[in-house]
């Protein structure tokens, strides 16, 4: 790969890093706070880029007897592998993580607190899968006192083959991300498949079941009424 070659590798791997920062692709991999790093990288290696085209394409004077730095200088057949980021991120872009990973991964332990707070004013009032879970689990379910909560994720298959609500949490980036999951009880038939998302309106319940991969308390919740929704543009919590 001559420095040409390397600088237009470059740039489109600074472009693609652009066209994610500036759409909501990049949600699919980071949280939505790191989007200004995105931009402020994807910048810096379009302009790198440009800047070596640049160079190496300007005007040039007569070298001087004996100078023999014009010569190709071959770097490591690595650099191609730059290609394959550009070519993810431009034309074959995967899904946010969803239901596979929520069947694969044990479910994400629920924190623990010394003190939860009181619920929002509202009803239905929407609550977070891991607040939820945090709250069913730890407080056993008084910090809910009895009210009608919303919650909203993708169906994955639980322990005993029923529906549970998941989402993926993540840290930083999809690659530290691992599923929260909510056992789904009563209430109407669920009966769309695993991977839509839906949002579902019910009470606390003190059931509670085992991940079979990990082995971690999963939380339950009483359905009293649900519905399929669209994915939303930040799928993880």
């Amino acid at each position: 790969m001559n420095r040409q070659a390397q600088a237009v590798v470059l740039l489109l791997f600074g472009g693609a890093v652009l066209k994610a920062s500036l759409t909501d692709l990049h949600l699919r991999y980071v949280k939505e706070g790191l989007r200004p790093f995105l931009l402020l990288t994807g910048a810096i290696l379009v302009l790198t880029a440009l800047f070596t085209l640049w160079y190496e394409y300007r005007p040039r004077r007569t070298a001087a007897a004996g100078d023999d730095h014009d010569h190709a200088h071959h770097e490591p057949r690595v650099g191609w592998l730059l290609l394959l980021p550009v070519i993810g991120l431009l034309l074959v872009a995967p899904p946010a993580l969803g239901a596979f990973t929520a069947d694969q991964s044990g479910t994400l332990p629920a924190a623990a607190e010394s003190d939860y707070g009181p619920l929002p004013e509202g009803d239905p009032v929407p609550v977070g899968l891991l607040d939820y879970a945090s709250r069913s689990i730890y407080d056993d379910g008084r910090s809910l006192g009895g009210r009608r909560v919303k919650l909203t994720g993708f169906l994955s298959t639980g322990p005993d083959g029923g529906p549970m609500l998941a989402r993926i949490v993540v840290s930083c980036c999809a690659a530290d991300g691992r599923p929260i999951k909510v056992g789904l009880s009563g209430g109407p038939v669920i009966d769309v498949p695993a991977g839509q998302w839906v949002e579902v309106v019910g009470r606390h319940s003190a059931q509670r079941a085992k991940d079979p991969v990990n082995q971690a308390d999963i939380s339950y919740l009483e359905v009293d009424e649900w519905q399929p929704i669209r994915a939303p543009k930040q799928q993880y919590e």
